[in-house]
């Protein structure tokens, strides 16, 4: 499905791919200052400087353009933290990079954050199939949970599900507290988190 009016068949010019990038910007911007409630294409449009009539032309609709923004944050969290556990040389060093890599992330970009828990809010129509509590929010970690049991990193009885909602939980606990409070620690806080793990995991 074509967020936009364009044809999905034709490829964009560089000027419209570096517009839609703009707005994405915009909107990523806009909901962390404004909420979802806040963020209308009217306000996209003048945050941006354009019309509203540009916007709906590269975004027909206000979900389209949310949808972009999530799909932009989603994507670079995904890379980063993908790219560091591609460096990892033991799959228990995976789960470690996976448990760093999601805080620093979040921690750099608290923007994304707020796009994300905007998204997916029960309570905004944003036309998002992700939720809070959908298996995707477990499951890659439970995976990498799973491949270090299987190469004897962690003891056998180790339930990867209930781990990973563990350290889930942790993860968002530890990643809103340094949203609310910007002196708080979250390098050491990682630390701490990961040690939980490997007081849990560890053979």
């Amino acid at each position: 499905m074509s967020t936009g009016r364009q044809s999905p068949d034709r490829q964009l010019t560089f000027t419209e791919q570096a517009r839609r990038a703009q707005l994405v910007d915009v909107t990523i911007r806009l909901i962390a200052e404004h909420g979802y409630a806040g963020c209308s294409l009217q306000r996209i449009a003048e945050a941006a400087g354009i019309t509203k009539a540009a916007v709906i032309y590269h975004f027909s609709t206000k979900r389209a353009v949310i949808r972009a923004a999530y799909d932009t944050v989603i994507a670079g969290l995904t890379e980063q933290v993908g790219a560091l556990i591609a460096q990892a040389t033991t799959p228990a060093g995976q789960v470690d990079a996976y448990v760093r890599g999601l805080i620093g992330y979040m921690g750099a970009n608290p923007d994304h954050v707020r796009v994300i828990v905007e998204a997916l809010d029960d309570d905004h129509d944003t036309g998002i199939p992700d939720r809070p509590r959908s298996p995707e929010r477990w499951r890659p970690l439970a995976d990498l949970i799973d491949a270090a049991k299987t190469a004897q990193a962690y003891r056998q009885n180790l339930d990867a599900h209930t781990t990973a909602i563990m350290l889930g939980g942790a993860i968002d606990a530890v990643v809103a507290e340094f949203l609310t409070d910007r002196s708080f620690d979250i390098d050491t806080a990682a630390d701490a988190v990961v040690d939980m793990l490997h007081r849990t995991a560890l053979q």
